[in-house]
């Protein structure tokens, strides 16, 4: 099929375009002709400063592992798609022979390869080769934007899920970017009417009042402890999502969460390490759980789009070209204040 173009990082900061050839797919295996790819937190990480933690970025390297698109070949031995099937991918092809594979908790597994995830290449490309299995069908009323958004909202639900919510409850989130807003999203698909959300950005609040959180509080401004205690007659929450990543929104998630009740850690601290208030969370019983990426969860995920339970494109706030993915890494990064998520159009109406 001759060449496709790849947007790579090529030193930190920096992203240029080179031409690789078109990937044929193997045997199992669906060529997609990618359409829209969202940037990802851990994209931004990369691209600031060439790691996360241990995983570190050896340029050139490919980000971007938040796609959809359509089908454009399959190779031997795929039945359930063809040509012109439009797909949500799954970005992490595991082992399934490990323990975690074979006890259902792929996420888990040691050996996965999941795209822009140093050594593995990502998706900001033209066309991805990707086991068939890992691309999912989008129904008709689903569109391949919203198929890239199916990857943050599964994280979503993984932590919704990890919290145990179910209708009656209240939670908080902390932090309302992209996962603090899927999050939100999730829970109220869950059946959690109240779901309160603290940030200090105002705008990004503003997204989270319009996705139907039953209030927020700008932590610039009020002291998110005080406020969401006054909010729930000073029970505090049953569940508390920690997407912020700081270890003052995980403190105040322990003085937030109720007795007995779930803290979910889903953001990760730039040091890699938070204290966390332990006499409190101890006196309290809380339970703590934490989030890597999801498990089991993109069927569901599709299907609460499909449904309407979930608004999903109305967490974007910026669809870049393809063209003008060094700006949109460059805005992501340091318009915190206005953008709360950013997708590559690759290609595509």
């Amino acid at each position: 099929m001759g060449n496709m173009k790849v947007a790579v990082m090529t030193d930190i900061g920096r992203i240029g375009f080179t031409e690789r050839p078109v990937p044929s797919p193997r045997p199992g295996e669906a060529l997609i002709k990618l359409e829209y790819v969202g940037i990802c937190g851990s994209d931004l990480h990369y691209f600031e400063s060439g790691r996360i933690g241990n995983r570190i970025v050896k340029p050139p390297f490919v980000l971007g592992h938040e796609a959809g698109g359509v089908v454009a070949e399959v190779g031997e031995g795929v039945s359930h798609l063809k040509a012109g099937d439009r797909v949500a991918l799954e970005p992490g092809k595991t082992c399934g022979r490990c323990v975690f594979c074979r006890t259902g908790m792929y996420n888990l597994c040691p050996d996965v390869r999941f795209f822009a995830s140093p050594p593995i290449d990502g998706v900001f490309s033209e066309y991805a080769a990707h086991e068939a299995a890992l691309c999912f069908p989008l129904p008709d009323n689903v569109t391949t934007m919203e198929g890239a958004l199916i990857e943050p909202l599964s994280v979503g639900f993984h932590a919704a899920r990890q919290g145990g919510a179910q209708a009656g409850m209240s939670a908080l989130v902390t932090g309302a970017g992209c996962i603090g807003l899927v999050s939100l999203l999730a829970l109220r698909a869950m059946g959690v009417s109240k779901v309160y959300v603290t940030d200090i950005e105002q705008k990004r609040l503003g997204k989270a009042i319009a996705l139907g959180a039953a209030d927020v509080v700008n932590a610039r401004e009020r002291d998110p402890v005080d406020a969401v205690m006054s909010l729930t007659g000073g029970l505090g929450c049953d569940i508390v999502i920690e997407a912020a990543g700081t270890e003052v929104t995980t403190a105040q998630a322990v003085q937030i969460a109720r007795r007995g009740g779930t803290v979910v850690c889903v953001g990760q601290s730039a040091g890699g390490s938070v204290n966390v208030p332990m006499t409190v969370a101890i006196m309290k019983e809380l339970t703590f759980k934490t989030v890597f990426r999801y498990r089991h969860i993109y069927p569901i995920a599709i299907e609460a789009v499909a449904s309407g339970a979930v608004n999903i494109k109305d967490v974007v706030t910026n669809v870049f070209a393809f063209d003008e993915i060094q700006s949109a890494f460059e805005q992501s990064l340091h318009n915190k204040a206005d953008i709360v998520k950013s997708v590559i159009k690759i290609s595509g109406d």
